[in-house]
């Protein structure tokens, strides 16, 4: 009988740690971000104006960002409609707004707000610029920033993947 308790016991202490396992605490739960897009700096857009690929990059990149933090389980993203994105693009830039990306991103229900920024220099050096911050405290909580060489969708991808993989991811909860 008292073997028959002791495995009942066991039983119950794996079911237990499974059950931990496969339901983690809530604070392990993912955070919302509100995603309010990629800004492109052209530093030369006079001599070299954008071009249709490196607005197919930005599109690409904002979704390569997103992907790459919902896989890691850390993070689910608001969905912002049509409507708040066209406010967003017609309102001032975000990053440089005297806080509006904290009311949009309240506005959109997330718990942290996300923006990047691309720069290009030239079609040899740009750089790809995370933002991320704290709804509740408006602060920033992420800040960071990869050069990229050279001008393509490869280059691009690398970029953010290196930077959400070894930064962002590595530096965040």
């Amino acid at each position: 009988m008292d073997r028959l308790i002791t495995r009942r016991g066991a039983a119950a202490a794996i079911a237990a740690l499974l059950a931990c396992a496969s339901n983690p605490a809530r604070a392990d739960a993912p955070k919302t971000v509100a995603f309010l897009g990629v800004q492109f700096l052209n530093d030369n857009a006079t001599l070299e104006p954008t071009t249709a690929a490196e607005r197919a990059r930005l599109a690409a990149l904002g979704k390569t960002f997103k992907a790459l933090l919902e896989a890691s389980g850390r993070y689910t993203f608001a969905p912002v409609s049509d409507a708040a994105e066209a406010k967003i693009a017609k309102g001032p830039t975000v990053g440089s707004c005297g806080g509006c990306e904290y009311v949009y991103g309240k506005q959109l229900g997330g718990q942290w707000v996300a923006w990047l920024v691309v720069q290009k220099v030239s079609n040899l050096i740009l750089n790809i610029n995370v933002y991320m911050g704290d709804v509740a405290t408006q602060k920033l909580t992420f800040v960071h920033s990869v050069d990229i060489r050279g001008n393509t969708d490869e280059s691009w991808a690398h970029g953010v993947k290196y930077l959400v993989k070894n930064y962002l991811l590595t530096k965040t909860g």
